[in-house]
Formats: C-alpha cells, structure tokens, sequence
C-alpha cells in the first residue's frame, strides 16, 4: 500500500494546501475585519468573497490533484503495490487521523457556505451594482443615490420573488459581467429591467399598498422665467389620486386589483402603443385601437398587462428630462439664488453645452458663470454665486454622463405628459372603442387646476 503520506509530497498538493490554508486563515480575518466595518471600498467584497474563497476551493482541488499524479508516478516503479488502502480504525493514529479530516472537512465546508453567502449577498448590494460596473451603471447609481428609493436596494426592485426569479437575475448578470470585461454594453443602457410581467408589481407592492383609499392631494409646481429676476411661476394642481375601489376619472384607478389592463406597444421604451384592453371590475371588457393599428400590427406587436412601472418606470433612478426643470428644482430647493441676474438662464444654458467627460462639463460650469457675472459688472454677492455653482454642477454630475451618452430626455418619464407622451400614449382621444367611446384626454381626469400665480419679486436671501 502507497502511504498517504508520500502521496501527499507531491508539489501540486503541496502548493495546494499552501494555497487553501494560506487563503482560509485571510478570509477569517478579512471577514472579521469587514463585519467590524473597517472596510468602505467596494472592492473589498470583491477579494473578501470572491477572490479568496476562490483561491481557498482552487487550493482544495490542487491536493487531490497532486496526490494522484505522485500515486500514478510511484505505480510506475517495480516496487509500487496496487493494493486498495486499508483503514485500520483500531489503530489509535488512524482514528486521529480521520477525526482530523472530518473536521477539516466541516471547517472548508462552513467557509464555502459563508463565503458564498456573504458573495451573493454582496453581489446584490448597491455598491457593487453601481461601482463594481462604475463605467455603465454610473448613471443609474448616481441618480439613484439622490433618489427618493435611495434606501431600496437595486436587488429589491430588480430581482423578482422565488427561484425563478433569482435564476433568471443570476443568468443575466452573467451576461452583463461578460459585456463588461469585452466592453460590448450599450452606450446608453437601454431603460427597463426586463422582468417578466406581475414580478415588478410585486416588488412595488412589499412596500406600497394598492388598496389602500387614497384621498386628493394638492400639488405645487413652481417654474422660473429667463428674465433677469428668473421670475416664478406657481400653479396648484389638485391631484385625484384615488384609492380601491377607484373612481375611472382618477390616477390610481389603473391600480385597482379588480381592473385589467393590457395593452400592445410596438417601439422601444412602449411610448407608442396602437391597442389597449380594459376589463373592469364587473368583467365587462373594451377594446381601444388607433386608426392606425391593423390585426397586423397588433398582432405582430408586443403584449403586456398594466403594471406599477409603466407610468413610474424611473422612480428609482430619475434623470431629468429637461435641464428646465432639474435648475427649476434646484432654485425651489434654494440652492440656487434668484437675486442672482439671470441666473436661470444662464445655468440652463450652460447645462445644455455638450462636452466630451463629465469632469470637463463641471469645470466648464465654474469657469463660465464666473466669467459671466464678471462680465455683468456690479456688485455680486460671491457666497451666493458659489452656491449657485456647486448646485448647477450636482445638477450637471447627476443628470449627463458623456461617456454612455446618457443626457436630458435620454430616459422618458411617463409619470406625466409634460416633457415626454406619458399619460398621452393612451389618453388621446385617438383611442375608440367599437362603440365609440374613446380614452379620454380631458386634463381632469386625473387632475384640476386651482391657482397659478406669477411672482417676480425675489425674496431677500436668508444667512
């Protein structure tokens, strides 16, 4: 019989169980090390576990490999016997023996199931999606950070419930990583995260609640001119959001439980869509078509029931659609000063310059508002000016990203018909059912305007 023990000289196995002991003893440490967060970098789940248990199951996998090409090398020698090995459990070395492996194989056993956990669990955290993929996820990941689902998960949205939903996460993520190591994703990442249909809505509905009665709400929409004082523009709209049962003439009744819709969209980002179906909650069904839309086109088509992101389909990571409305944003926020002259005007268009990198665009921001104002003459408060700069630039970092060609309107927000189709892909009146009656495009089905008033005094700013 081979002893074990000869078998075990071999190099490979040598340097396999180097290689296992060497990377189980860092991932104890490391791992200790990141739950006692001393790690802030998201590459550190990258060598914490992915790396070292890779090397640690490699190492695993070399000791076998080495004992048999030194068994397969000492049968080659006219002394070598043949002889299957013979376990002797009344020797006492043999019973140590076999303790010790048992152990060892319930130590490696418990360090692959907490490594792949804690790799999986990683994997699905927002760092790794938005800075691991940093070149192709940074849009998303910054919008999403300033985003009011900036305390969701990117896996809680993008990952359906059970296992089919997982697998086919998993299997596209793998086909992300490997459009990431060749460079081959598209510039930009196309819009919508591709789950089958129901799975989306049900990761709406973990956090909201669809039955639940909603009452009106009102709503403020505050704009600002290009004259010289950026005068303001407010308009109070009163929203008829409705609850379940819903009335028809009310947002949420495309929510309702006991309502189905489903529709055919025919082009990329379904912004035109010839067919709509609705059975209401008594079962009684009508169909909507365009004067366009043939059996052909309908047919060929593709089909989708309704669902939650159909109208909220950025609400996890918005990027504004116009530079008009993200500067509108920051000058409600009071981020940027109106007593500055002209400086709506001003920061939309300097927003609107194309640039070659993101870094180019801050810089040219600083350099030419500065110019600008020099250039006005008069006394300029330069706290205020400075504020104004660094909130246009946040505005610019979170809204263009050169190198995927991501900039204002690249991803239209359908929660509204202000700077994309939005509700107006169905209420258009273009829709007629058979027996005439039509999705409607009456502005109060969904909303009523109570006031809009125009101010163009600038109130003194606060310290």
């Amino acid at each position: 019989m081979i002893a074990r023990a000869a078998l075990a000289r071999h190099p490979l196995a040598i340097a396999g169980a180097l290689i296992a002991t060497v990377s189980a003893v860092a991932f104890g440490a490391l791992m200790i090390a990141a739950l006692a967060g001393l790690f802030n970098s998201p590459y550190a789940g990258l060598v914490v576990f992915v790396a070292l248990p890779t090397l640690f199951v490699l190492g695993l996998l070399l000791v076998p490999a080495g004992m048999w090409l030194q068994q397969q090398k000492l049968k080659r020698s006219p002394d070598a016997a043949a002889d299957w090995p013979v376990f002797d459990f009344r020797r006492p070395e043999v019973r140590r023996t076999a303790l010790l492996l048992t152990a060892l194989t319930a130590l490696n056993l418990v360090i692959i199931a907490v490594a792949g956990y804690g790799s999986l669990h990683w994997m699905e955290s927002p760092s790794f999606c938005g800075q691991m993929c940093h070149t192709p996820m940074h849009p998303q990941f910054s919008a999403w950070q300033a985003a009011s689902h900036a305390r969701v998960a990117c896996a809680t949205c993008h990952i359906g419930e059970g296992a089919r939903g997982f697998v086919h996460a998993k299997l596209a993520g793998v086909r992300q990583l490997a459009h990431v190591i060749t460079g081959s994703y598209p510039r930009p990442v196309p819009a919508g995260i591709h789950l089958a249909t129901g799975e989306q809505s049900l990761s709406c509905t973990g956090c909201h609640q669809p039955g639940r009665i909603a009452a009106d709400r009102i709503r403020v929409l505050r704009e600002y001119a290009d004259d010289e004082k950026s005068s303001e523009t407010i308009t109070v709209l009163q929203m008829h959001m409705g609850g379940v049962p819903a009335a028809s003439r009310s947002i949420h009744w495309h929510a309702d439980p006991a309502v189905r819709i489903e529709y055919v969209w025919t082009e990329a980002g379904r912004e035109t869509i010839p067919y709509v179906r609705v059975t209401d909650a008594k079962g009684q069904v009508k169909e909507y078509v365009t004067p366009e839309a043939t059996e052909q086109i309908v047919a060929a088509g593709n089909h989708r029931v309704m669902e939650c992101n159909d109208c909220h389909n950025t609400v996890g990571h918005p990027i504004s659609a116009a530079p008009e409305k993200a500067v509108d944003r920051a000058i409600t926020a009071g981020l940027v000063d109106r007593q500055l002259p002209y400086v709506r005007r001003e920061a939309v268009r300097l927003l609107k310059i194309s640039h070659s990198s993101q870094d180019e665009g801050v810089q040219a921001i600083d350099r030419e508002l500065r110019t600008f104002y020099q250039s006005q003459g008069g006394s300029i408060d330069q706290q205020a000016l400075t504020r104004a700069i660094a909130a246009v630039q946040d505005v610019y970092r979170r809204n263009v990203f050169p190198t995927m060609n991501v900039t204002w309107g690249t991803y239209p927000d359908n929660k509204g018909h202000m700077t994309s189709s939005g509700c107006f892909r169905c209420h258009d009146d273009t829709h007629v059912a058979k027996d005439g009656s039509k999705i409607s495009a009456d502005c109060e089905y969904c909303h009523k305007q109570i006031e809009t008033q125009k101010n163009t005094e600038v109130a003194a700013t606060q310290q």
